[in-house]
C-alpha cells in the first residue's frame, strides 16, 4: 500500500524466460501488494519461471492475443484485484523497476492520474543503446502527435506506465487493436477524458534479449499512430465519431 492506495504491477509478457528475474526483483515489494504476469503464448518458459519466482497472479493466453490483447487481460485483472494504482512494467528488462515507487507516489498523492517513465527526458535513450533510427522515429513522431492531440509529451511510445484506477475504470480500452498501436490508442482515450499525464526521467537498455520490433513493424506503427493522432482530432472537432472513445 502507498498512502492507503493498493499498488498492482503488471507484467505483459511474451518470451521473457530469461530476462523475467531480473525484472521481478527490482520490484519494490514493500508499496507493491500484486503482482500480475501475462504470458502471451510464449514459446520459452516464462509461465514456469513466473511461478518459481513465486508470482501468484499469472495469466497464460493459450493462442496470442498480440501487445495490445496483453495488456488488456493485465488491466482486468489489476482492476478484479482492487488496484487503485496499476503500473505497466515491461519484463524485459528494458526499463528498471526501480521508478515504481516515485511514479506510484505522483499518483497516490493526486498529484497527477498517471505517468509515463520516458527514455527522451535526459539521454536515456541513446546512452542506454536506442538505435538511431529508431530515436529520429520516435522524436517525429511525438513531435507530430504533440501537435495534432494538442500536448507537449517528450514520449508516446514508452513501455513504463503507470495508470489510477480511475482512469482505467473511464476509458474504454476494451475498444483498442490487440496490436502495438493499442498504447496510443490508450494515450489518446486519456486526454480525450481530459486527464493530465506525468513524466519520469528513464533510463532503458538495449540488449539481445530485450524485445523490439523490427523496421517493417515500426513503419506500420508508425502510420498507426499517425492515423490515431489524425482520429483524435477529427473526433475532437466533431468531425467523426471514433468508436474508442
Amino acid at each position: 500500500m502507498l498512502n492507503n492506495k493498493k499498488v498492482v504491477v503488471v507484467l505483459p509478457a511474451y518470451n521473457a524466460a530469461l530476462t523475467l528475474e531480473k525484472t521481478f526483483l527490482e520490484i519494490p515489494v514493500d508499496i507493491v501488494d500484486e503482482v500480475v504476469l501475462v504470458d502471451d503464448a510464449s514459446k520459452d518458459d516464462t509461465v514456469e519461471v513466473g511461478k518459481k519466482l513465486g508470482i501468484r497472479h499469472i495469466i497464460r493466453h493459450d493462442a496470442n492475443k498480440g501487445y495490445g490483447g496483453n495488456q488488456k487481460s493485465c488491466y482486468n485483472k489489476a482492476l478484479e484485484l482492487g488496484a487503485d494504482i496499476v503500473i505497466m512494467v515491461h519484463p524485459d528488462y528494458q526499463y528498471t523497476p526501480k521508478l515504481i515507487l516515485a511514479m506510484s507516489s505522483i499518483i497516490a498523492n493526486d498529484v497527477y492520474p498517471a505517468v509515463f517513465g520516458s527514455r527522451i527526458l535526459g539521454k536515456g535513450a541513446l546512452k542506454g543503446g536506442m538505435p538511431m533510427y529508431k530515436y529520429i522515429f520516435n522524436r517525429f513522431l511525438t513531435l507530430t502527435q504533440n501537435i495534432l492531440i494538442g500536448q507537449k509529451l517528450s514520449e508516446y511510445h514508452t513501455g513504463y506506465r503507470a495508470f489510477s484506477a480511475e482512469i482505467l475504470r473511464n476509458i474504454n480500452y476494451m475498444a483498442n487493436s490487440d496490436d502495438f498501436i493499442f498504447d496510443n490508442e490508450m494515450v489518446s482515450q486519456v486526454f480525450m477524458k481530459g486527464y493530465d499525464i506525468a513524466e519520469v526521467t528513464c533510463p532503458t537498455k538495449y540488449f539481445e534479449e530485450a524485445s523490439s520490433i523490427n523496421f517493417k513493424r515500426s513503419s506500420i506503427y508508425g502510420l498507426g499512430v499517425l492515423r490515431v493522432s489524425l482520429q483524435h482530432r477529427l473526433h475532437k472537432w466533431g468531425l467523426i465519431k471514433a468508436k474508442i472513445y
